[in-house]
């Protein structure tokens, strides 16, 4: 049970008010009016995500000097979480884990996009936190070291979801501050072949069985799968490209066919005849025929 007395509401979103909760058998658990020997009532700024979140819902329903009672439920401990923004430095580390985590989850449960947002919001605190340090300092470090897993899995769902020159973009950051990762080109190489860049891809597998010889087979399967998607581009463009000379080739032959029957068909007129054969793309020929008599 939640006892409460609104005593003042302060424009536009401060409330002080004095409460005491008890469990269904009447234990007092809190009371405001009693706790460290002072009768000291609680403030709150509404819209601020306070800890108890219930407090805010059952002051908005009240009116100033108000008593009310309200029955709740019993969240269990760590149910609510404090948006990040409304957190202190201290609590955004303390947090970051629980995120990672929490990201992990959702991607080993085939929630790739859910997983890249959770990613995403870690990367983004500790990014917030490291704006406040000088780069190459201890602390600038230690966050930086901590954000590279985070962006490394982050990488690795959008790999998943295609988008893969955002992959290129992190992996080339990471490699650019710490040129042994190996993680990184290996992703980044996995992202070169996604995009057609062969030679590109196969320096990053190289890189990879450099700093980690054990990897030799995992690189070996990437550059055979790009491998053999290269060879069934190749070969779907080389049918394309034979198609269309054929096509060609026929409406060459039909412009022909067409301009000697018209001529040996009509002997006692003068004919003259323009044939002219337009290519308007590759599998589209149209033949204009234009006839006029001479008397």
């Amino acid at each position: 049970y939640c006892n409460a007395l609104l005593l003042k509401v302060t424009f536009p979103n401060t409330v002080k008010f004095h409460y005491r909760t008890s469990l269904c058998d009447g234990t007092v658990l809190d009371d405001s009016r009693t706790m460290g020997g002072l009768s000291k009532p609680m403030e709150l700024i509404l819209g601020k995500k306070f800890k108890l979140p219930v407090w805010e819902q059952v002051v908005t329903t009240m009116r100033e000097g108000e008593l009310a009672e309200f029955t709740c439920d019993i969240l269990p401990p760590g149910s609510y979480q404090l948006e990040i923004w409304a957190m202190t430095d201290e609590e955004k580390l303390q947090v970051i884990p629980q995120i990672h985590e929490e990201g992990n989850a959702l991607f080993k449960s085939g929630d790739i996009s859910a997983a890249s947002e959770k990613y995403y919001s870690a990367i983004a605190c500790l990014k917030n936190l490291q704006m406040k340090e000088r780069p190459g300092d201890d602390h600038w470090i230690k966050l930086d070291l901590m954000i590279t897993p985070l962006l490394l899995n982050y990488c690795q769902c959008k790999h998943l979801l295609g988008q893969y020159y955002e992959v290129l973009d992190h992996c080339s950051s990471i490699i650019n501050k710490y040129d042994d990762n190996v993680k990184a080109y290996f992703k980044r190489g996995k992202a070169h072949a996604a995009v057609w860049n062969e030679a590109e891809a196969r320096a990053d597998f190289a890189k990879v069985i450099e700093l980690d010889p054990s990897l030799e087979t995992s690189v070996a399967k990437e550059l055979r799968t790009m491998e053999d998607r290269i060879r069934e581009k190749q070969k779907e463009e080389k049918g394309r490209y034979k198609n269309l000379f054929n096509y060609n080739s026929k409406a060459s032959a039909t412009a022909s066919t067409v301009s000697s029957v018209f001529l040996s068909t009509s002997p006692s007129l003068k004919l003259k005849t323009y044939i002219h054969s337009t290519v308007v793309n590759e599998l589209n020929c149209q033949l204009y025929l234009y006839v006029t008599t001479n008397k």
